[in-house]
């Protein structure tokens, strides 16, 4: 039973919280999310006035006795009350805790809204380089210019190419992927922006506090969230400096988690949200931060690339943003339906560097960051049902990812400003309560009559185009001519092929790949990558990635079958707990 607190911030100054400073490129195809930018962290942004630091004993030895051991372990929670709960403070999380208190403050009335964030700051988990489209910023914040937004680079030119081994040429781009009026950004620095104005409106932001357990009502409806217990060893007992978990119970939980989040899979599968869409398909995007010179940057250049390095079966590409402060991001997106289980995402980034087109924005500069995340490409075949009893699913957790955009920042504002009014009228109710479960019904009409539903319905047919016998080629004639004549008013809909993973062939019969020697310039060994992802781990700390069948499927199939393709497809170094 949870002690009940009615202020969770009054409580921080009766209670010693701590945490571990964790994040973890995991270590999976569709779990590849987490890289956090370093340089960005140190380079531009203020403290945060909810940071709370992390505090280490001189003893990090666990507390061994047993009893005493799980005396502490099962301790009771302190738990608070709020009317909207959100998990994640990323575009569609803060989007929705804005357009709350936008509401609530036009109408006089308060209404509690707390985000709880796993990242050690606001956007510490974001990527950074993208290219914005501010249409839902613009309906958010009419006014973003005069308060500061940092979007400093207008996108000024468009180049798509596609590669061979040696040669580039100049192919036309499709309408999705014009970007006038677009800007390239520092995504991490405007989810922090973003941060900024939401407290302003009075929304309760606290980073390096994780959302690890959904909580329900009697009738299975969800109530809230609990927090991550902090401060435990290894072996899974408690240290020094351990401190229990909080509970949130809120009249409304929306997960904004991004792709594949913990809590967002365990609601799917608890309310079967996915009974009348398909399976979800994903990709890995491999991304840098370069510092160039002067004189090769090209403040306003977006350009993406198809082909090479990747064969005509394998669906992907690559971008490289030329956006302030003489930066450059570039990066490789590869679908994870991907057949040869020798391909390693990491090296074709690598070796994607060195090529003649690509190696001239980048040769005597310095690399400074680096990341990995996982990416929803399913389109609207593959959208949840979004709306459950106790809440909804917003952003990336839910996937508005518009894959011939290669833009899902827009779509999942817009998705989380939907949801907050619907669970903005649904709180105010004067009948509402932590203790009814509330189904956010109107959400999901909402959407459907927004530009986002029809937006992606108008290019759902690119993506799987793609499932075809010529491949790269096949999806191309496709794709061009459904966006550039038909703008997806076709009286079909195409499905998926087989789930992301049935699609690896054994490796018996796959193709060696032979990757070259990284120099130390351009590309790099992966253990030199890591360390620029700013992640951080304590030598005494449980092991995060657990194979919960057991090690047979490990050891009998992955690798006996698919020669281990997880060592390959990790943006990072990971150690499984089997």
């Amino acid at each position: 039973m949870a002690i009940r607190l009615k202020n969770f911030s009054k409580s921080l100054n009766k209670t010693s919280f701590s945490f571990l400073s964790i994040n973890p490129l995991k270590c999976s195809p569709s779990l590849a999310s987490h890289a956090i930018n370093s340089f960005e962290i140190q380079r531009s942004l203020r403290p945060r006035n909810r940071y709370f630091h992390s505090t280490h004993t001189s003893n990090d030895a666990a507390i061994e006795n047993e009893d005493e051991a799980q005396a502490i372990l099962n301790q009771e929670r302190f738990a608070d009350e709020v009317d909207v709960c959100i998990v994640g403070a990323g575009p569609a999380g803060l989007s929705a805790a804005i357009r709350i208190k936008q509401q609530a403050a036009a109408d006089g009335k308060e209404v509690r809204v707390f985000v709880v964030e796993k990242g050690s700051e606001v956007g510490s988990h974001i990527l950074s380089g993208a290219v914005l489209e501010p249409h839902a910023l613009n309906e958010l914040i009419p006014d973003w210019k005069e308060k500061g937004a940092p979007l400093h680079t207008e996108a000024k030119h468009d180049k798509m190419y596609f590669l061979t081994q040696n040669s580039s040429f100049p192919i036309p781009h499709p309408p999705q992927m014009n970007n006038k009026g677009n800007y390239i950004i520092s995504l991490n620095n405007f989810v922090r922006w973003l941060g900024e104005q939401a407290e302003e409106l009075g929304v309760e932001i606290y980073p390096s506090f994780a959302a690890s357990e959904v909580l329900y009502r009697e009738d299975g409806s969800v109530k809230g969230i609990a927090t991550n217990d902090v401060g435990i060893a290894k072996n899974g007992k408690p240290k020094a400096n351990f401190e229990r978990g909080m509970e949130i119970h809120a009249k409304v939980t929306l997960f904004a988690e991004g792709c594949h989040g913990s809590l967002t899979k365990k609601v799917i599968k608890k309310f079967d949200l996915r009974k009348d869409s398909q399976h979800q398909t994903y990709a890995i995007g491999l991304k840098e931060v370069w510092e160039v010179p002067p004189e090769k940057h090209q403040p306003g250049l977006v350009l993406h690339t198809l082909g090479w390095p990747l064969d005509y079966k394998t669906y992907g590409g690559s971008f490289l943003y030329h956006f302030d402060n003489n930066l450059v991001s570039l990066g490789l997106v590869i679908a994870l339906d991907y057949e040869n289980p020798n391909l390693s995402p990491y090296k074709e980034f690598q070796r994607y560097k060195h090529h003649p087109l690509i190696k001239k924005h980048l040769e005597g500069g310095k690399v400074i960051s680096y990341g990995a995340r996982a990416l929803n490409e399913g389109g609207i075949q593959s959208l949840p049902k979004l709306a459950f009893p106790g809440g909804a699913l917003v952003g990336c957790a839910a996937g508005f990812m518009n894959v011939p955009k290669i833009k899902g920042t827009h779509t999942a504002m817009k998705s989380g400003m939907l949801a907050a009014e619907a669970a903005y009228q649904a709180v105010i109710d004067e009948f509402s309560s932590v203790e009814k479960a509330i189904t956010l019904d109107s959400y999901e009409t909402s959407l459907k009559n927004s530009w986002v539903w029809k937006e992606l319905w108008a290019v759902r047919n690119v993506r799987p185009s793609f499932h075809n016998p010529l491949g790269l080629y096949g999806g191309v004639i496709y794709s061009g001519i459904d966006t550039l004549l038909l703008k997806g008013k076709v009286p079909f809909t195409f499905k998926h092929a087989k789930p992301d993973y049935q699609s690896l062939i054994p490796a018996k019969d796959a193709k060696p790949i032979e990757y070259p020697k990284p120099d130390g310039k351009l590309s790099f060994e992966l253990l030199e990558s890591v360390s620029r992802t700013g992640t951080y781990h304590e030598e005494n700390q449980p092991v995060h990635l657990k194979l919960q069948r057991g090690p047979k499927d490990q050891i009998e199939t992955n690798f006996a079958v698919y020669g281990g393709p997880e060592q390959k497809f990790c943006p990072g170094l990971e150690f499984f707990e089997i």
